[in-house]
């Protein structure tokens, strides 16, 4: 079994990555990795390091975010079942600010996808359930969700393609 990824760089938003792991499969099923020090910490700015990992269980038609920061990266994937992952650039000092892009993670076509501060993160459950993970790296203290920013999952102006209009929401992402 390889250890190995294939990464690209978005084509829409400066500083989101996408990385492909390459996954082994026999008659037992599949195994893959979802971090390596030497292949994904080299993604981050000098001298910064993952620091703590989240997961998140959400049923189908949830919908999470979007939320973020100003100073933490995030690498985030789908574990189990199917999100649409979206990335939206609220860098106002970026080229490509109010811009966003969506990755379909699912078995199919894993994938995880590097956030970068200034960048929202927000994802959809298509499945009957997901499992959601989360990788941080920041300096200092983690920001949680009373010092985040959160932007409206359904702003006009995105104009996000969600798959469905009427989302089970927190009461944070229904303002």
């Amino acid at each position: 079994m390889s250890i190995e990824f294939k990464i690209k760089k978005s084509r829409k938003i400066d500083g989101v990555q996408i990385i492909f792991p390459s996954i082994s499969c026999d008659n037992r099923g599949d195994i893959w990795t979802s971090y390596t020090k030497s292949h994904i910490e080299s993604l981050l700015p000098k001298g910064l390091f993952f620091k703590h990992d989240k997961f998140s269980e959400s049923k189908n038609n949830v919908l999470r975010g979007i939320h973020g920061d100003n100073k933490s990266w995030k690498l985030v994937t789908c574990v189990y079942g199917e999100v649409h992952q979206v990335v939206v650039d609220l860098r106002k000092s970026s080229p490509t600010f109010m811009q966003w892009e969506k990755f379909v993670i699912n078995k199919k076509c894993q994938a995880l996808i590097l956030v970068p501060p200034g960048v929202g993160n927000a994802y959809y459950v298509s499945s009957n359930k997901a499992v959601y993970h989360y990788k941080y790296a920041y300096n200092g203290g983690y920001y949680d969700a009373s010092m985040q920013f959160t932007f409206p999952w359904n702003d006009a102006e995105l104009d996000i393609s969600w798959p469905t209009k009427t989302p089970i929401l927190s009461s944070r992402d229904s303002l």
